[in-house]
């Protein structure tokens, strides 16, 4: 299916040494404005391709080519990432001297939980931290992705690179899998040969499920934003937003 400029990719975060780990890899899958299926699903090892790329531009080449896509160098792409994309700024300050005067609950403990995930957890809906959950690796290498190509906070969840080419948020797949909203859009997809392998994935395949409700998620922040919680008025732009559908929340 050809690109016709701006696409929308799901990646599904593997720690930055998981070539081998057969369970959980990075995954990409792309999807463009009509919902089609964007060359082919891919799952390996981004490191090597991070490493690679030295603009935002080269990042979208490397990332199309391993979907099997050819690029036509105008494309603009939109990244729903399933990992944390910040550290709660209570953490920083504490690294820094700075200790908040009490602590609670372990879902409330702003040492342990951004602002996002305490609003989700409120809501029934529990995202994992990257402090005590071990998804530190996956964390920083999404963190990384930000720092190096799309380093400017455009809205409180929204990073962009200063081009404008590329556009990331953070998504979360665990609630998308239970949303009416999303299994509609998930019917509407065009997948061809994919189409089994991502609406009822092997375990091996579960990352690649996960990459593509992400991409659906990066979809509806420009195609259907009334599907998606935002975030509220007094969330810390620094720490980001966890887009999640509307209708999964308690």
């Amino acid at each position: 299916m050809t690109v016709k400029n701006l696409c929308f990719l799901g990646w599904d975060v593997g720690g930055w040494n998981c070539d081998k780990n057969p369970a959980s890899r990075d995954a990409l899958v792309i999807v463009d404005q009509s919902l089609g299926l964007i060359g082919q699903p891919w799952r390996g090892n981004l490191r090597e391709t991070l490493n690679a790329a030295s603009t935002p531009r080269e990042l979208i080449n490397h990332l199309l080519a391993l979907c099997q896509q050819r690029a036509f160098g105008d494309e603009r792409l939109v990244m729903a990432i399933d990992t944390p994309l910040a550290f709660p700024q209570a953490l920083l300050a504490l690294c820094q001297g700075e200790p908040v005067a009490e602590l609670g609950s372990s879902q409330d403990n702003p040492y342990l939980y951004r602002e996002t995930e305490r609003w989700l957890f409120a809501r029934g809906v529990t995202p994992l931290s990257p402090i005590k959950d071990m998804i530190g690796s996956q964390a920083t290498k999404g963190m990384h992705l930000l720092a190096r190509f799309a380093p400017h906070i455009s809205a409180c969840g929204q990073w962009q690179s200063h081009c404008g080419a590329i556009t990331a948020i953070e998504g979360y797949p665990s609630p998308a899998k239970r949303s009416q909203q999303f299994k509609a859009l998930r019917q509407r997809c065009q997948l061809g040969d994919w189409e089994d392998a991502l609406h009822a994935p092997k375990p091996r395949q579960q990352d690649l499920q996960d990459a593509w409700l992400c991409a659906l998620v990066a979809w509806s922040l420009n195609h259907a934003p009334d599907n998606l919680a935002w975030p509220t008025a007094d969330m810390p732009n620094a720490e980001g937003w966890i887009f999640v559908p509307k209708d999964a929340l308690h």
